[in-house]
């Protein structure tokens, strides 16, 4: 999967990670140690953030890749 992040909401790219890992928001939610799925739900609604480590917590745990470059400004 390759996302261009600039095209997207943080919220929605977090939602896009966790369905690429093929987690549903309880599984994800007992991943990251949270009590329930109602944080993780909130995240993807955009009514609550996250940080980046945890964004980070999946992507190493599920072998993903972040990678950042520059834009390629053609003229």
């Amino acid at each position: 999967m390759k996302i261009i992040a600039n095209q997207y909401q943080a919220n929605e790219i977090f939602r896009m990670v966790r369905e690429y890992t093929g987690l549903t928001q309880t599984e994800l939610a007992k991943e990251l140690n949270r009590k329930s799925y109602h944080g993780i739900k909130k995240i993807e609604n955009g009514t609550n953030r996250f940080y980046f480590d945890t964004l980070m917590q999946i992507i190493k745990k599920h072998n993903l890749e972040l990678i950042i470059q520059e834009k390629n400004n053609s003229k």
